[in-house]
């Protein structure tokens, strides 16, 4: 019997009628799977696939695969987004086995959770020299009852790769700036100068290179980094990933000019794309990136946002079964909703023509117009108008599980651009999303969970729940300069070394000590679709330990910096997150610490730093209403007088304080020196 209909994740919901007798992961599977002398069959994915679901239409809701599964198999599905962990250990096997990754992934394992296949799609029956499922499934089967101990023994060396594996994270290195160097000259090796973005296709946006290369820019003054992220974000907007009527991006794109996407959009994708053409827009004070960013987050506003303040996972690619329906026109279709003048104006602004750019239809993009940059009202009209038509089509599936780490990241992205751009309704918007966090998600003990769905909190939080969600609360301070967010962000990072930290090896676990362990227990580095949790774990210790002035945060950091740095050592360009924080630690640093009697300085300080902004800046605000809060999460702030009027600002340069200032133009003129 199928076991999924009770679950919560979409993902499992989608398969929740399959002929397939499905489990939930869990002890009841595992248990079943010993009793019956069955091997496991793991299929993970995520709901807004789509070969996830080509792979369930083939196989899944087929009666002879069905059969062949129930009668042979225990089988389970996860949904990769809801368990990471399961996700992390199996796809290192995925990769180990072939040599690549992707979902659907497919594992078959023992009882015992011991992986002998491992590998992604499969057809229901051979096609083109590929195996079929069904071959699979047979071949396997026959293998277990004539051969059963070359796949048990296959299993065991599985896990003992995977156990060295992780014990292999013992290198460790002093991090300087020669890594950076690195890492730029291997993105200018794969830099494609035409149509920007790195390698060939498919192309994925991973933002965090970007941001990268603007912070190297900043400290270097490499123009060539500028160069390769302004040309980039610009030929992404142009490009058919970017959904130029209701905003917001896709995941990837499937050719070299971003003109085809894999349709589904992806909460994390339109957090990191935010920050990236944020900081660009801050830069270069073009204020074409500045509207990218704005009709970004205004897409995940509109579509992905909960009532009560938390952001859904994404939207699918699939629209009654096709890939890309909902997003493409025919020429005859705008003509017809928008008139023939104003058809052929549409069509020709966003490169539609008859023949069509997929399958027959078009994509709009802009990679023929060299007016792209511009605001024209009139397109913008017609725009809306087919943006109204197209919400009468096959609505797309939307995942509505709130995760907290990309609910972080989006909470970051929000409020930076709401301390960017001085949009208050954006800091306002990540508030709200940070309470959903703290009411729906993390418990009184100051336990997180995974995922929220329909009242419900579950999963055990990982390692990037924790470190995502700090990186957010610090963008929050930032933003506000209410010291609740820095002392929530010292507490969670507490955490995060109690939960995850190897003390013996450094760096930090994918999962709790407290959560279920699985056969292996690996720390992720790797800084792919998204940067991973040791990542960004070094970024927010860096931070504390400028903000918080403490000896301990600075030794934490150089720890966590000391671990990276001897992973980043092969190959900088796959770790840009990573060198993120490198970058805060061996470049010049500058700490502000503002003293005053004013109300409104924040405001003022965010508005100067918008438009000049200074890399490596640390500020704090202490005012006679926050400093016990301040001085609890600063201790060196209490050494500060408040005066009785006005404001005396401190800056320091490397350890090494200027005279106060007592007036923003001094201070100004000082910050400008640097």
């Amino acid at each position: 019997m199928n076991k999924l209909s009770t679950e919560k994740s979409p993902y499992l919901l989608q398969h929740a009628t399959n002929p397939v007798n499905w489990f939930p992961w869990g002890e009841d599977a595992f248990e079943q799977a010993g009793e019956e002398d069955k091997p496991i069959f793991l299929s993970i994915g995520y709901s807004t696939c789509h070969w996830c679901h080509v792979m369930a239409h083939e196989s899944f809701e087929d009666k002879d695969v069905a059969a062949i599964l129930n009668q042979n198999y225990i089988c389970i599905k996860v949904d990769r987004e809801e368990r990471p962990d399961i996700d992390a250990v199996y796809m290192a096997v995925c990769q180990m086995f072939t040599g690549s990754g992707g979902w659907p992934l497919t594992i078959i394992m023992t009882p015992e959770q011991k992986p002998f296949w491992a590998g992604t799609y499969l057809p229901k029956t051979a096609v083109y020299g590929r195996m079929g499922l069904m071959e699979l499934l047979t071949t396997i089967q026959q293998l277990w009852e004539t051969d059963r101990n070359m796949l048990l023994s296959q299993g065991e060396e599985t896990a003992a790769l995977l156990k060295k594996q992780q014990e292999s994270y013992s290198k460790t290195d002093e991090p300087d700036k020669s890594l950076l160097g690195k890492a730029v000259e291997q993105f200018k090796t794969t830099y494609d100068p035409r149509w920007g973005g790195f390698g060939t296709a498919p192309k994925f946006p991973t933002p965090h290179n970007l941001l990268f290369l603007l912070q190297y820019f900043m400290l270097e003054k490499d123009t060539d980094a500028l160069q390769m992220v302004t040309h980039t974000l610009t030929q992404m907007f142009r490009g058919g990933i970017f959904d130029h009527l209701g905003g917001g991006f896709s995941r990837y794109s499937t050719d070299e000019k971003w003109l085809i996407p894999h349709f589904e959009k992806m909460l994390y994708d339109n957090a990191l794309l935010t920050l990236a053409y944020l900081e660009t827009y801050c830069i270069t004070k073009d204020g074409f990136y500045r509207r990218v960013a704005e009709h970004t987050l205004d897409y995940a506003i509109q579509e992905l946002r909960d009532k009560n303040g938390g952001f859904y996972c994404g939207q699918d690619a699939d629209s009654e079964g096709i890939e890309g329906k909902y997003y493409v026109f025919t020429q005859k279709e705008i003509y017809d909703v928008l008139g023939q003048k104003n058809g052929t104006i549409f069509c020709q602004w966003f490169g539609v023509t008859e023949q069509g750019n997929f399958d027959g239809k078009s994509i709009l993009n802009l990679l023929g117009n060299s007016q792209y940059a511009k605001t024209d009202l009139h397109i913008k009209e017609l725009c809306h108008k087919l943006y109204e038509y197209r919400l009468k089509r096959t609505r797309l599936h939307k995942d509505d599980k709130v995760l907290t780490s990309w609910n972080a990241l989006m909470i970051a992205a929000l409020a930076r651009a709401g301390r960017l751009l001085d949009k208050r309704v954006y800091v306002e918007t990540a508030k709200k999303a940070q309470c959903f966090i703290q009411g729906f998600l993390i418990g009184e003990n100051g336990e997180m969970k995974i995922r929220w769905r329909e009242g419900e909190s579950a999963h055990t939080g990982q390692l990037d729940d924790y470190a995502f969600y700090a990186f957010a609360l610090l963008e929050l301070y930032k933003a506000t300069y209410e010291v609740k967010y820095l002392q929530q962000a010292v507490k969670t990072s507490k955490r995060i070394l109690d939960y995850f930290g190897d003390q013996e090896r450094g760096g930090l676990f994918l999962y709790s000590k407290t959560g279920e362990q699985l056969i292996s227990r690996p720390k992720e580095t790797y800084d792919g679709a998204l940067p991973s949790g040791n990542s960004v774990a070094g970024v927010v210790f860096e931070n504390l330990s400028r903000l918080t002035g403490e000896l301990q945060w600075q030794k934490i950091s150089y720890r966590q910096l000391c671990f990276l740095a001897g992973e980043i050592q092969n190959y900088p360009a796959g770790y840009s997150m990573a060198l993120l924080a490198v970058s805060q630690a061996v470049y010049s640093s500058f700490e502000l610490i503002c003293v005053t009697a004013q109300k409104d300085i924040a405001e003022e300080i965010n508005a100067y730093l918008a438009k000049n902004p200074v890399p490596n800046l640390s500020v704090l605000i202490k005012t006679r209403e926050n400093e016990p809060e301040l001085r609890e999460a600063a201790p060196f702030t209490a050494d500060y007088p408040i005066p009785q009027n006005g404001t005396v600002y401190y800056l320091c340069h490397n350890g090494a304080c200027s005279a106060p200032a007592d007036n923003l133009d001094t201070l100004f003129t000082a910050l400008r020196a640097f």
